[in-house]
């Protein structure tokens, strides 16, 4: 089993994660994880921050000649906007000109739709910058630092992820499931917003700009799609263990994420079951998953059926809120003179979402290369992907005999 932690928040001088069960013999370096780690800042609709930021990895334990040695992996992102954040005046102080580093007011004025009020009555913090920071998705670099090393465990093992935005601010390609993987993989960050679908992309962007003008901000929705994923990952024996929940506790857990569907997700509710499930056809040489004796003509099951992966690819879509962050802010109530005042305004984007879909790839990857560790097992990657290859033969031999089948008159079985 993978498990995984991060510790830190922005105004901390570093964000620390450590993965522990990746097994021995991975190729990694820092540079594959930075990759990653650019995509997230990058978007449509991005504030300040990712200018400062600039995310760069620093590996601490865990890897010797650019191979892990199966020891726990230690990550380290640091904060270049850390400096800025060294001194925050109490809520009783007044400013003090001889105290080092930025002079912050302290957040009293919680903004709705954030953690700001909630967490702060639950960890009974006067300021809620100690909430906000935390809850910030800042954190999600470190997220995408982890999901990196996950990414290069699936990959040896044949399994690619990508994503797309499908809809921000209400302009939506109609379709998700029109674009396979391979449209999904080819597309670039160039346009802003990766949307498989130029006009609406160039509507995604106008929405950006119209709520940018207004001080307001918008939200979306994306898909992540992994790809060459083996039959059997997960279990329909136990609620706890049935990969389409883990795949959706933790794309629910970014931050914003207010909705998660498999498949069609929520559509399965408006149409009837001949339209929902997925026929099972013999493939005559054209697959459409890892099973290379089968196809599915449709893939609205996203890949799982009953909790465990079915050889289609895997499709998750998400639906984010806009920020709660805006230049033109709501109503709150300032708790320390129990006022009412707008809320507090923060340093943030006008839309996130395309730097969310990168985040959902990346947690996406970490549930799938945790799948494949408690199926395959092995303490290094030679062992799992030998493992693999067993699977597949095995899935194929029952899959290739039937009658008339190529070389069925030489086999001598009768099974």
């Amino acid at each position: 089993m993978i498990r995984y932690l991060t510790a830190g928040e922005s105004h901390g001088q570093a964000l620390v994660t450590v993965l522990d069960g990746v097994p021995a013999g991975l190729a990694l370096s820092a540079a594959d994880i930075n990759r990653d780690l650019a995509r997230r800042q990058l978007g449509y609709g991005r504030g300040r921050r990712m200018a400062i930021e600039q995310d760069r990895v620093e590996i601490l334990s865990g890897v010797r000649l650019g191979q892990t040695i199966g020891s726990p992996l230690t990550l380290l992102i640091r904060n270049r906007d850390w400096v800025n954040w060294q001194f925050t005046m109490s809520v009783e102080a007044e400013p003090d000109s001889s105290l080092p580093g930025a002079r912050r007011e302290p957040v009293t004025r919680p903004r709705p739709g954030h953690a700001d009020l909630a967490g702060a009555f639950k960890y009974q913090r006067q300021d809620m910058r100690d909430i906000l920071e935390r809850a910030s998705a800042r954190e999600t670099a470190a997220r995408v630092a982890a999901g990196a090393v996950a990414r290069a465990l699936l990959a040896a093992v044949g399994v690619q992820v990508a994503s797309h935005v499908t809809e921000i601010g209400g302009a939506a390609i109609a379709d998700p499931a029109a674009y396979d993987f391979a449209t999904v993989a080819a597309l670039t960050d160039e346009d802003g917003v990766r949307c498989a679908d130029a006009s609406v992309g160039a509507a995604m962007r106008a929405a950006v700009d119209a709520a940018r003008a207004a001080g307001d901000t918008v939200g979306g929705a994306f898909e992540v799609i992994a790809h060459g994923v083996p039959v059997g990952l997960g279990s329909h024996a136990q609620w706890d263990r049935k990969l389409d929940g883990l795949l959706a506790q933790s794309v629910m857990s970014i931050q914003a994420i207010k909705g998660v569907g498999i498949g069609l997700g929520p559509q399965v509710s408006r149409v009837p079951g001949s339209q929902v499930h997925d026929e099972i056809r013999l493939a005559d040489g054209a697959p459409t998953g890892t099973l290379a004796e089968l196809r599915r003509p449709t893939n609205r099951a996203g890949g799982l059926e009953g909790g465990v992966t079915n050889g289609e690819d895997v499709r998750v879509s998400a639906w984010m809120k806009p920020i709660s962050t805006l230049m033109a802010p709501l109503r709150s109530v300032n708790l320390a003179t129990m006022t009412e005042e707008p809320a507090t305004i923060e340093r943030s984007d006008v839309c996130a979402v395309p730097a969310a879909a990168v985040v959902g790839e990346a947690m996406v990857c970490l549930v799938l290369a945790n799948a494949v560790v408690e199926k395959f097992g092995g303490d290094s990657v030679e062992e799992i992907t030998r493992a693999v290859r067993e699977w597949e033969r095995v899935v194929h031999e029952r899959l290739a005999h039937r009658p008339g089948a190529p070389g069925d008159a030489n086999r001598g079985d009768t099974h």
